[in-house]
């Protein structure tokens, strides 16, 4: 572990240094983290700029979308002026501005079932914001075969929901076998989202991903946080692994990433 700090660093860092949970060591993990974040969104803007202001040596971020006007009641990382620009490319130049010191690398394209397993083994932890069904499911299957811990945020209308899946606990099928039938679930396109539950749910998202990375606290894992805005109410669900599970049971029938029907909110 290196334990050599610039002056830079230093004062940057100082507030997680003092912290003893934290402290050089725990500073000193978030340099050498590896994080990918799939979606640069309504969560993943938050989520991006947290863990680059904390340090996180290395963030990537996938999306093939541009930033458009509709986007910007929630999606913090883009501004008026980058409508059009990738978001990859505008959510990187927030990135980088906030904090120079970190690598942030791009990367423009879908995930899809045929890259899905290549860019997830490139980092320690995956991060899901995305915003349907297909996507979840595909990066849900990729982290587990992997073998990367998968922190996953949802958030429709006034609603969040989060958990944490390691490799040895119930994985994301455990808590939803398989995707819902298309159209059950709205989008958010469909039924909307309040701008600041991205943002809460996004925040959320990064703690945890600080959390994995310094081996501070409770874990998430093995639990579903859900959140309701307007009751003001946090619940906690215990999360338990299903011997039937298709992808982490006794007999899985999963064997390389795949794709699900659609949607869902990742803001």
């Amino acid at each position: 572990m290196d334990l050599d700090f610039s002056e830079d660093e230093l004062q940057r860092y100082s507030r997680h240094i003092l912290l003893g949970e934290v402290g050089a060591i725990g500073q000193a993990r978030l340099r050498a983290a590896r994080v990918l974040i799939i979606g640069a969104g309504g969560l993943g803007s938050p989520l991006l700029l947290y863990l680059a202001a904390a340090g996180v040596g290395r963030i990537g971020i996938v999306d093939d979308d541009r930033v458009e006007l509709s986007n910007l009641q929630r999606q913090v990382a883009h501004t008026t002026a980058r409508i059009g620009e990738a978001k990859t490319r505008s959510a990187a130049k927030a990135a980088r501005a906030l904090n120079p010191l970190v690598t942030i690398v791009e990367h423009a394209t879908r995930l899809d079932a045929d890259n899905a397993l290549a860019l997830i083994s490139d980092y320690d932890i995956v991060c899901d914001g995305s915003d349907n069904f297909a996507t979840r499911f595909l990066v849900a299957d990729a982290a587990f075969l992997a073998r990367r811990t998968l922190v996953s945020a949802a958030v429709l209308r006034f609603e969040g929901q989060l958990a944490v899946f390691r490799p040895d606990g119930p994985c994301y099928r455990c808590l939803y076998p398989e995707p819902p039938p298309p159209g059950e679930v709205p989008s958010c396109s469909e039924a909307g989202v309040l701008g600041a539950v991205t943002g809460v749910m996004g925040t959320l998202q990064a703690t945890e991903v600080l959390k994995e990375i310094t081996g501070i606290g409770e874990s998430l894992a093995g639990r579903l946080l859900l959140w309701d805005a307007l009751a003001a109410r946090f619940r906690t669900i215990a999360l338990r692994r299903d011997p039937d599970c298709a992808l982490c049971g006794a007999h899985p029938t999963i064997t390389a990433p795949r794709a699900a029907a659609e949607s869902v909110c990742g803001g």
